[in-house]
């Protein structure tokens, strides 16, 4: 039987009127970048995984796709019907201990043999589900008579418990992946930057349209393959980059006539500021992770997570003011001083932010709205400045469409201290559901072919082309029906392709050098000369 062609969750086929609708976003996008100065680069599809691994924080660093390594290394350690991991039957003894011992720990059992080292307390519980599943089974039963068949079932269970360790120790992955798919495109410019620093002219503004990858799990406006449209300016500390940044979001989206989207602005200053004042600054990740989530899970279960995270319920109480925050963005301001008037990184914050908001209101927006939104975090941990999320226009449910940031110390991770960058994306795969919903792309945006040849011989088709290289170089599309078909079968073509002309070309035709011209909507057909063709379909 054939096998039913498919293609994995969360990656896309793209017809061409899809790619067609894309590539005018993506075309209005890198005409503001270059508009505004950028430079476009292009980085590799996948990097070392050291490169990427840490930047994201927990949550990031499990979304990205690993790469295994080609070569025998993974084969050696675990192989479809046997194990050859060093050790291994002492490890079976202690999995066997745990499956029949209810008050057995895994992580415990695990770190002091072999020294894994679990970080991630997800991925522990997992492998203890794992295993608990198998001592709910009968284990004895399931093992046949044959002592030698009962030793391969032995290491198939053990091989997935190791395969699972190995794919998820922090001590073993890079063993195992040395590379993998670029999860942004933020982290492999820094590596850009310091790797070329030589070759670049500082401040360096630059653009960057290619796909990135996530493990997420698949859902509307989330994908597991898609592009990300980045700009970015290194080398430079001054916030009218911000303030730039925030005009070329404007452009763009009033280009692609989204109208009425918010950008929203905060600064990583600020919220750090607000953990100091609550006495959490050793858990600024937690607190930001946790009031990012606000606008979703509200303000009880806010508090609930940030109390499950150690922040005092004293801390939570100074954060009241904080929840019932509102009016415009000086009134937010004023507001915020009071609570962070002990904090000078809070200071620092309110600072930045209102020399940008004096600056958009001095040079104007055309159709965006600039918010300040308090509770914005996105909780990478790169961000040491402004934090940028933009969302679409009130009535359309669609997560952010753009989002960045000011980073002052990304590329030290990489050896160079003291280049401070800001940068903005835009989701394209967002922005063309949005676009799609509200009817915004221009019917233009699908052009066709303009004009079918109707092919009816060699002669005929000779002559065909003759006058489409001529049409081509006047800037029409055109095109000759490959095969001498049936002339009814040649029209259904035109019509399900949405042609808006036919030309048919026979003996009369060659003989007056002139051209039958049908219009395919209004059925009206007539000879001219080819100079009049040209005209009459341009």
């Amino acid at each position: 039987m054939a096998q039913k062609p498919s293609i994995p969750k969360g990656t896309r086929d793209f017809n061409p009127e899809q790619v067609a609708k894309r590539n005018y976003i993506f075309s209005t996008i890198k005409g503001a970048f270059e508009t505004f100065g950028f430079q476009p680069i292009e980085t590799p599809s996948f990097e070392n995984s050291d490169t990427l691994m840490g930047k994201y924080g927990d949550e990031g660093d499990r979304l990205i796709f690993k790469i295994l390594n080609s070569g025998d290394f993974y084969r050696s350690l675990v192989m479809d019907d046997a194990v050859t991991l060093k050790g291994v039957d002492d490890f079976f003894v202690i999995l066997k201990k745990v499956i029949n011992d209810d008050q057995g720990n895994l992580k415990d059992s695990i770190e002091a043999e072999f020294k894994i080292g679990y970080t991630d307390e997800q991925y522990r519980k997992k492998l203890t589900d794992y295993i608990f599943k198998i001592k709910e089974i009968d284990f004895e039963m399931l093992l046949p008579l044959n002592k030698e068949d009962k030793e391969v079932v032995e290491k198939r269970i053990l091989s997935n418990c190791v395969r699972f360790i190995l794919f998820n120790s922090k001590t073993h992955i890079s063993k195992i992946s040395e590379k993998a798919l670029r999860y942004d495109l933020t982290v492999p410019f820094a590596r850009y930057v310091v790797q070329h620093q030589n070759d670049i002219e500082f401040p360096f503004k630059r653009y960057q349209i290619q796909p990135v990858w996530r493990a997420d799990r698949p859902q509307k406006g989330r994908f597991r393959e898609f592009y990300q449209c980045d700009a970015d300016v290194v080398g430079s500390t001054s916030l009218w980059q911000e303030v730039e940044f925030i005009q070329l979001y404007d452009t763009v989206f009033t280009a692609l006539k989204l109208n009425g989207v918010t950008i929203k602005i905060n600064n990583r200053k600020i919220l750090s500021g607000i953990a100091e004042v609550i006495g959490a600054s050793d858990k600024l990740i937690d607190f930001t992770v946790a009031l990012d989530k606000l606008d979703k899970i509200g303000e009880e279960k806010v508090k609930e997570e940030m109390l499950s995270k150690g922040i005092s319920a004293s801390g939570i109480e100074k954060l009241q003011p904080l929840f019932s925050l509102s009016g415009d963005f000086q009134s937010q301001i004023e507001s915020l001083k009071g609570i962070l008037e002990a904090s000078e990184d809070g200071k620092k914050g309110i600072e930045e932010l209102s020399f940008i908001d004096a600056a958009i209101k001095e040079l104007g927006l055309t159709t965006a709205k600039l918010q300040l939104d308090v509770t914005l975090a996105r909780g990478l941990n790169y961000y040491t400045g402004a934090i940028f999320e933009v969302s679409a226009p009130e009535g359309v449910k669609m997560g952010s469409i753009g989002g960045g940031g000011r980073y002052d110390d990304l590329t030290n991770i990489f050896g160079k201290p003291d280049t401070s960058g800001v940068g903005i994306s835009f989701g394209l795969d967002r922005i063309y559901l949005v676009l799609e919903e509200l009817n915004l792309f221009p019917e233009t945006v699908n052009k066709n072919v303009e004009v079918l040849f109707i092919n009816f011989g060699d002669k005929e088709a000779l002559f065909s082309l003759k006058a489409i290289k001529k049409l081509r170089e006047a800037g029409i599309n055109a095109e000759l029906y490959p095969d001498a078909a049936k002339m009814k079968k040649q029209m259904a073509h035109a019509n399900k392709r949405n042609i808006p002309f036919v030309v048919i070309i026979g003996d009369q035709e060659i003989a007056s050098d002139t051209y039958a011209l049908k219009n395919m909507s209004s059925g009206e057909q007539f000879k001219i000369p080819l100079n009049e063709l040209i005209q009459q379909i341009k």
